[in-house]
């Protein structure tokens, strides 16, 4: 055998075969697999490698088999009983082949996530590829760890239906939930359930990195129903000093366009102002210019160079144009007269929204008034 001329003795391999104790054949087997992997073999020699190989996986000690797993996990040489027998070694010596091993079909690893326990499903989440297939069997049997660990492995391959199962399934899991929200990419369903599903922070990284409708958007800020959120909201209404208040939630990272367009929601325009101003590194006075008094093309200069997201571009420009058209006059009404007119603007947008776009839009509308109205009924009560 030539790679055991060059790079092995006899001794290595009897040691392997007939050490005394579990250390030497541990030691014996990691310089034989060191030496299968980097040395090149003949097809006579793989054969023969193989064979030493299934002599190491039935050792009867956990130092060899460990050592066989660990030195060649992410190796084509392993053949595939040998790697199914490992999979089902204890932990210490199936994970490494199951994070790693290119001798597994997906067949296989589907089998193993539908039967496995948590540490198997966890090891398999991690590898550097996971199949569509995959994915589809973590949805359908995996726990909550494991189906974290995947959904936030980005080499993983999820098909738009199977995130939606995932969502659906652990609704109620935090982490499964963040762990979605937080891929590079995400179908325009996935997000929109997630917004509905997740907390401040979460619903923020979706609205400023994920496409999302801008109906949806208007949603999320119009009904803002995290308390952190609001708190900064009416925050930022109240502050004397809103440049500072501005500089320092940039400088933690909470100047986020959701914010800025919560805050547009609540007619707070100062704020805007000033927020536009700091992400674009604008002075403010140019900054004010370019929103109030330099046309339609103005806005979107400051917008862009603020690097907001284009898709949000519509629902600010709405919220822009409403603040210009109405007189605020400090009463009870002031913020729902707004957001109404908010709404009315973006119906007339020159993008026509779809007819299911316009029911949302009319239905948010009317509950807008109706909550008015009971306001109102409140106040001749009192």
């Amino acid at each position: 055998m030539a790679i055991t001329r060059s790079a092995l003795t006899d001794e290595d391999i009897r040691t392997l075969v007939k050490g005394a104790t579990p250390d030497e054949r541990a030691a014996a087997a990691h310089k034989i697999c060191r030496a299968f992997e980097t040395n090149p073999l003949t097809d006579d020699d793989r054969a023969r490698a193989q064979d030493i190989l299934r002599v190491m996986a039935r050792d009867a000690a956990d130092l060899v088999r460990r050592a066989l797993a660990v030195t060649l996990k992410s190796s084509p040489l392993v053949p595939h009983d040998v790697a199914m027998r490992l999979a089902r070694d204890i932990d210490s010596i199936a994970m490494p082949m199951l994070e790693a091993s290119p001798a597994f079909t997906d067949a296989d690893l589907a089998e193993i996530v539908r039967i496995g326990g948590p540490v198997q499903q966890a090891a398999i989440a991690k590898r550097p590829r996971v199949s569509q297939t995959l994915t589809r069997a973590f949805a359908d049997h995996g726990g909550e760890h494991a189906v974290e660990v995947v959904c936030a492995n980005d080499n993983a391959d999820f098909a738009e239906q199977t995130l939606q199962a995932i969502v659906q399934k652990f609704e109620q899991s935090e982490r499964v939930l963040a762990a979605v929200a937080y891929r590079a990419s995400l179908p325009l369903s996935v997000t929109e359930k997630l917004v509905s599903l997740v907390g401040d922070e979460v619903r923020d990284h979706l609205l400023n990195h994920h496409e999302i409708s801008a109906e949806l958007a208007l949603e999320v800020v119009v009904g803002a129903r995290e308390r952190a959120t609001v708190d900064l909201v009416d925050q930022a209404g109240r502050t004397a000093d809103v440049k500072n208040f501005v500089l320092h939630l940039h400088a933690n990272e909470r100047l986020t366009a959701s914010l800025l367009l919560r805050v547009l929601a609540h007619g707070h325009m100062t704020f805007l102002e000033w927020g536009l101003a700091e992400l674009a590194s604008v002075p403010h006075h140019r900054t004010w210019l370019m929103i109030h008094d330099a046309g339609p093309l103005g806005l979107k200069a400051i917008y862009d160079r603020a690097g907001l997201p284009a898709r949000l571009y519509a629902a600010f420009r709405a919220g822009v144009d409403t603040y210009h058209s109405m007189e605020f006059d400090g009463g009870t009404r002031d913020r729902e007269r707004f957001q109404e007119k908010m709404l009315q603007r973006f119906l007339t947008q020159p993008v026509v929204p779809g007819r299911d776009d316009v029911d949302y839009l009319l239905d948010k509308m009317d509950k807008l008034s109706q909550a008015a109205r009971s306001s109102s009924r409140a106040i001749a009560q009192a």
